[in-house]
């Protein structure tokens, strides 16, 4: 059975994990027979917002990887622990957290820097050949962490022209696709799908999800 991490960063759209990304992910997982070996950061949340005002809350401060636990019905660790040997794959759901949390792109644009476990996680897998697979608007993280080493993979975030624009700064190639379809990297081991930068709904989310999960199984 092959060992799937996925790195979540809180609970919720606008400041951690989108939840339906994080859960369609870990469901396809499931469904593909493969472990899920859910980590998070143990940080404070770069910030926590109302979902209901979509405003921040302020004097509120939450963890990521308490939030996160949510999420993984309490079966999480803390990425500090993890190692690339523990792993077949690694894959970033969505969400504000990966853009805030798990690194500053959210605010610093392609001059982010990303949070030092996940990027030593995530360079531990490039450097031994192990896939990962990121969605939404965690391309780019995985960008500056790739860019950071001299690669260029094939990536993708949608169609948005100007996050597409900050990825090729930080050296990743942009390809252009749909919801339900994903860009593969066959080179770097890189399976990339927009889900809800472009998606409508669970469905069409799910069907790009699925397809990166089918993908970065058949590399692992």
């Amino acid at each position: 059975m092959p060992r799937v991490g996925v790195c979540l960063s809180g609970c919720g759209v606008f400041d951690g994990s989108e939840i339906h990304e994080a859960v369609l992910t870990l469901l396809a997982l499931d469904q593909a027979g493969a472990d899920a070996v859910c980590c998070a950061p143990n940080m404070d949340q770069a910030v926590v917002i109302d979902h209901l005002t979509r405003n921040p809350a302020s004097g509120t401060s939450r963890n990521v990887l308490v939030e996160s636990a949510r999420i993984a019905r309490g079966k999480i660790v803390d990425i500090a622990q993890v190692r690339a040997s523990d792993l077949d794959a690694l894959i970033f759901p969505g969400g504000f957290g990966a853009a805030k949390n798990l690194c500053n792109f959210a605010d610093k644009g392609p001059d982010c820097t990303v949070h030092p476990e996940v990027e030593r996680l995530a360079g531990e897998m490039l450097d031994a050949g192990k896939p990962i697979g990121a969605i939404c608007i965690a391309p780019a993280m995985l960008a500056r962490i790739v860019g950071r080493r001299g690669m260029h993979p094939r990536m993708t975030i949608g169609n948005d022209k100007g996050t597409a624009a900050a990825l090729e700064k930080m050296g990743a190639r942009h390809v252009d696709c749909p919801c339900e379809s994903f860009i593969v990297d066959e080179a770097h081991k890189i399976v990339t799908t927009p889900a809800y930068m472009l998606g409508t709904g669970p469905a069409s989310v799910f069907a790009g999800i699925q397809k990166l999960v089918q993908e970065v199984l058949r590399l692992a």
